[in-house]
């Protein structure tokens, strides 16, 4: 065998087992260092931890260089003994020694892959946005300054996804100001600004320019950050809401990165029998909106505006691209009256059944043998999963069948015995019942129980250490308005639910808090129906869950939530009549919570809204 060909196979085993060793992340990335580094490290490896790490060939770790803010993957040195890597984050970064020189931020999701020219040191890049880019550091072989005014602008109008800089609480960034008053500590640091038209954007502190350079402004939409988003089971990097009449709720529109856009777009429009006009304008969508396209908010030019908006939302009919389109309406389509009840149904059964055996096995083996089920009980779960898949996928049959007859009654036994530490995956499949089958609001008990009395009973609303919980348990509430049994015991059970919701109005869980602002709003919907609209009692039970609405539209600082509660504000105020409505000008509660949303959201769906209560309100 020749001997470099074992060298290099022994040398391979030897890093595999030496990174394990220095990582228990997934490493994507290796390459040798250049002789005479500061470091005396030989070779380096990087992935999933967003650390580079220096080795010796003995498998010593000598170093470590971070600035990183998601996964890396791929290294490479240069002539000049500096090291290059690229990663999730969007950038490219040139390492001399221990210290980051350079950063390079690209208008794209990711830079997949760097390399260098072994005799000139110029840097070739690979991302997402399946464009291959050259930087040299000779001023002779540089592009244009057009073309790299180009690059810089597109980096600056990228759009950011949420997810990809983790939680950003708008109300509590910095002005634009900040960025005239501090420096960056280290070359390629980010941080977020409150732009003065309520956006945020991302800046990037450059050592050489000495100043912060704008690399982006950030968007409320699901996007690709190495994160997969989980919709009917199925991972996917993005899901996208799509809007499609005035009043009801939005469809969905999953796409992941290794699709063809336009099967996609075309599985969408059958799927929710769409004219197949829309196919090119959901294809352009996809296409521009998974490659950190730009905003074009600055436009007024409504064919070049950014089909999310603030909202995430894309509409058929406006345009991701300048390609010419059909001219939009002049007005934004009216939100109020809500018209369609919501629910809350996304779930991945395996998971939900797996741990629901685990926690059964986990008590059979703590003596618990009276509350573990029993093999027919099992049964009836894994009977269960197929009509409920068939719910969430919307190819449910009727909504009385037997297997989830069964599962109501496993479920509610499981939450009549079970401790209140283990219910988070019976809850789960509770939530999911209310949807699919109207045998969750039929059922009763020899004794007349229904599984409200038992949710009561296992005191799930009386444990505020566990708001999941809660949350699920007021999904369930809310999933009930997808049946019309459903509907008619949560009319008849108002002043319970009401009461058990009540003590959430105030909670810092933002699930929660759009679970509880999701069932105001089917709320809203029923008591303003034609079979209540003339009855005294939907106008009281209107009062009482208005007054709940505006505690959490002051309380809380979401803005699904704070929109979700003004929808339902809205709906009451539109159908309930004149008495409802002289009862909220009675009272400055309201419209101060409608002035401190407007004021703390800039939002311009926040801003319609509030709008369109405000003329209510003003009849």
């Amino acid at each position: 065998m020749p001997k470099p060909y074992s060298w290099a196979t022994h040398i391979t085993y030897a890093l595999w087992t030496w990174v394990l060793m220095g990582s228990s992340d997934v490493v994507r990335a290796l390459c040798r260092v250049s002789p005479g580094h500061a470091s005396g490290a030989e070779f380096a490896s990087a992935g999933n931890d967003g650390i580079i790490r220096l080795w010796k060939l003995d498998g010593t770790q000598v170093g470590k260089l971070t600035g990183h803010e998601s996964f890396i993957y791929s290294l490479t040195s240069l002539p000049s003994g500096e090291l290059i890597s690229s990663g999730e984050d969007r950038t490219l970064r040139i390492w001399n020694g221990d210290e980051c020189v350079q950063t390079i931020t690209h208008p794209a999701l990711s830079v997949w892959g760097v390399a260098a020219c072994s005799e000139n040191g110029d840097i070739v890049s690979g991302a997402s946005d399946k464009k291959v880019r050259v930087f040299s550091r000779v001023k002779e072989r540089q592009a244009a300054p057009e073309v790299i005014r180009a690059f810089e602008d597109s980096v600056k109008s990228s759009s950011i996804p949420k997810q990809q800089v983790g939680d950003v609480q708008k109300e509590k960034l910095p002005g634009p100001g900040f960025l005239q008053q501090k420096s960056g500590t280290k070359e390629g640091q980010v941080i977020m600004i409150k732009e003065d038209n309520g956006s945020v954007g991302a800046y990037q502190w450059s050592q050489g320019a000495q100043s912060w350079m704008s690399v982006g402004t950030v968007v409320d939409g699901v996007g690709s950050s190495g994160k997969k988003t989980d919709y009917l089971g199925k991972d996917y990097d993005y899901v996208f809401d799509v809007d499609i009449e005035d009043g009801k709720p939005p469809l969905k529109l999953p796409y992941s990165l290794s699709q063809n856009p336009y099967e996609a777009a075309t599985k969408f429009i059958q799927d929710n029998e769409l004219p197949v006009t829309y196919l090119d304008q959901v294809a352009n969508f996809i296409t521009t909106n998974t490659q950190g396209a730009t905003l074009g908010q600055t436009s007024q030019d409504p064919a070049t505006s950014d089909p999310l908006g603030t909202e995430s939302r894309y509409r058929p009919g406006e345009s991701a691209s300048n390609a010419p389109t059909p001219p939009l309406p002049s007005a934004r389509p009216k939100i109020l009256p809500q018209t369609t009840y919501l629910s809350i149904k996304t779930a991945n059964l395996r998971t939900i059944r797996k741990k629901i055996e685990e926690l059964n096995e986990q008590l059979s083996r703590e003596g618990e043998g009276n509350a573990a089920l029993v093999d027919l009980q099992l049964l009836a779960l894994e009977r269960m999963m197929e009509p409920l898949e068939q719910s969430l996928t919307g190819s449910a049959g009727a909504k009385v069948d037997k297997r989830l007859t069964d599962g109501v009654r496993l479920v509610v036994e499981i939450l009549s015995t079970w401790p209140a530490g283990q219910l988070l995956p019976a809850l789960d499949l509770l939530r999911l019942l209310a949807a699919a089958t109207s045998s969750l609001a039929t059922y009763r008990s020899r004794d007349g129980i229904t599984f409200l009395d038992v949710l009561v009973d296992s005191k799930v609303f009386e444990d505020p250490d566990r708001p999941n919980n809660i949350m699920l348990s007021v999904r369930a509430f809310s999933n009930l308005f997808e049946t019309p049994e459903g509907r008619d015991f949560a009319d008849e059970e108002f002043d319970t639910i009401h009461t058990l919701v009540g003590g959430s109005t105030d909670t810092s869980n933002r699930n929660l808090t759009i679970a509880v602002t999701t069932l105001y709003v089917n709320y809203a919907i029923l008591l303003t129906s034609s079979s209540h609209s003339s009855q005294q009692r939907a106008i009281a039970r209107s009062k009482m869950v208005m007054d709940h609405l505006v505690q959490i539209v002051q309380n809380t600082t979401d803005s699904e939530a704070i929109y979700r509660g003004l929808v339902a504000v809205g709906t009451l105020l539109g159908r309930n009549g004149k008495e409802l409505q002289q009862a909220a000008k009675s009272s400055d509660n309201l419209q101060k919570a409608l002035d401190k949303a407007e004021q703390r959201l800039k939002e311009p769906r926040i801003k319609a809204v509030v709008g369109e209560i405000s003329d209510l309100l003003a009849r």
